[in-house]
């Protein structure tokens, strides 16, 4: 065997590198931020400015988080801040409440910095002025000590929507999917007026400081006594509302109460690794999800056995009947438009972002129904392709819009969530135990798990299509600079 035999034997047999850890320019390579590792990186960082820069990442992370972020998004602005400010030596940890970044200056010198975060709630609006902000650092367009006046600045202003827009936006959303799936408008009416109700409830409660476990029940169980209420009106003939619009009614409210955000921020962190951070996102979106299922149990329960008390021909078998493809295809569209912008103003986003969240979500729908109602496709199936679509739709006009993909793609999906499944598999459960029809427990927890498999491919598809579209991100973002130049 000659010599050069030997040795291509010797690569082939041998084993792989050792495992060392990622460069930064690894981790930002699928990300709009994959250039920041400049000239500047090369340069050696006096202990000043690494604290400094570190100091500025971990502020960046730590209102990222606070903000609704997850750990991806997170972790690649501040590696993108790190890089950018000349650190190449760093180690990045996250999970669900704190934030630990480590630089070391030299072979002897290091520096790690530390956030906790105790409490978060969704600011969209925030997470835009953070994405451009480390876009304006990445690029060199503003120096270190301005970014940070400008960070100083993005946590003192004020949230854009007040809490009464907020009430508003989720009263429609709610009467929106509700007409989504096949109620009047007077139905939809009685939706935002039955949200209203819900919201008041909330505001008595509020000094309490319920974790959202209660909350959620509470909420849940109050939304579908107010339905059952305008149900029962309508059967004593003072009010045309009927069995069905029951169901539409506490369906929209479902969709309302869903921890959507919560369950794509899980499975985003779970698919890329980020296993502590993931598990803890997935208890909590399983903790929200049975304090609403069980608020709308003991709702369901309690206002069966009054239907069957008060001898009202109530909805049975009818419910079982139910799909969301019944809708009139004018009131599919309306409706996806106001899920898709009131869904912006909940999760407080600029309002330059509202119009084409909605047209996000129109987009999704549409996918949506040409799959269900055209091809026949099964409702999981379909929903993961239309999320598919939208996650990278939303990607490639968020970042024409400069925005993270994450602000339009989670108000888009609102419209994709279960809500009527959910409502038809809790039915199943509690109304055989009320003797109202001929129902299935077996019946009810298949319905269950198939919504359950409906939310999961929501979250995964539209992480699937953000993937699809990160090869377009360099190229939305020149083109966005193009244009206002």
């Amino acid at each position: 065997m000659s010599e050069e035999a030997r040795r291509r034997r010797a690569w082939r047999l041998q084993g792989s590198p050792p495992t060392e850890p990622m460069p930064l320019a690894d981790l930002l390579r699928r990300t709009p931020y994959r250039g920041a590792q400049v000239a500047r990186v090369e340069e050696e960082a006096a202990e000043a400015r690494v604290r400094e820069a570190l100091d500025l990442a971990v502020r960046i992370g730590e209102l990222m988080l606070r903000s609704g972020a997850g750990a991806p998004q997170v972790e690649v602005s501040v590696a993108a801040v790190c890089a950018a400010a000349g650190l190449s030596n760093v180690e990045i940890d996250i999970t669900l409440q704190s934030l630990l970044v480590h630089a070391r200056i030299d072979a002897a010198h290091a520096v790690t910095s530390l956030r906790v975060v105790r409490s978060s709630r969704h600011d969209y609006a925030r997470l835009v002025a953070v994405h451009e902000l480390v876009d304006a650092f990445v690029n060199g367009h503003i120096d270190l000590a301005e970014a940070a006046e400008q960070l100083r600045d993005i946590k003192r202003a004020n949230r854009i929507w007040p809490e009464w827009a907020v009430t508003a936006a989720t009263a429609l959303l709610a009467s929106a999917v509700a007409v989504m799936i096949g109620a009047s408008v007077l139905t939809a009416l009685v939706a935002i007026l039955v949200v209203l109700g819900v919201s008041a409830v909330e505001r008595v409660l509020k000094p309490l400081h319920l974790p959202d476990f209660y909350s959620n029940a509470v909420a849940a169980f109050v939304a579908t006594v107010l339905a059952w209420a305008a149900y029962a009106l309508g059967a004593l003939g003072w009010f045309p509302i009927d069995g069905d619009d029951f169901a539409f009614i506490v369906a929209g409210g479902i969709v309302a109460l869903l921890p959507g955000r919560t369950m794509a921020s899980a499975v985003e962190d779970v698919i890329f690794g980020y296993a502590v951070t993931g598990a803890g996102r997935l208890l909590a979106v399983m903790l929200a999800l049975t304090g609403l299922i069980i608020g709308v149990a003991v709702g369901l329960s309690l206002t069966l056995r009054l239907t069957e008390m008060m001898s009202f021909d109530f909805v049975s078998p009818s419910v079982l009947e139910l799909r969301t493809t019944q809708s009139q295809w004018w009131a599919a569209i309306i409706g996806a438009l106001v899920v898709g912008s009131c869904g912006a103003v909940t999760m407080q986003t600029r309002r330059r972002l509202v119009l084409p969240t909605a047209a996000l979500s129109l987009v999704g729908v549409s996918v949506l129904a040409v799959l269900t109602r055209v091809l026949d496709v099964g409702s999981v199936t379909a929903t993961g392709l239309a999320a598919v679509v939208v996650g990278f739709a939303g990607r490639i006009m968020a970042l024409r819009l400069g925005a993270p993909s994450m602000v339009a793609v989670v108000p888009a999906s609102f419209s994709l969530l279960p809500g009527l499944a959910i409502f038809r598999g809790l039915y199943e459960l509690v109304g055989e135990s009320a003797e109202v029809g001929t129902l299935s427990f077996q019946a009810g927890v298949a319905t269950l798990l198939a919504a359950a498999g409906v939310l999961l491919a929501i979250a995964t598809g539209t992480t699937l299509g953000e993937i699809f579209a990160s090869p377009w991100d360099r190229r939305m973002t020149r083109l966005r600079r193009r244009t206002r130049v």
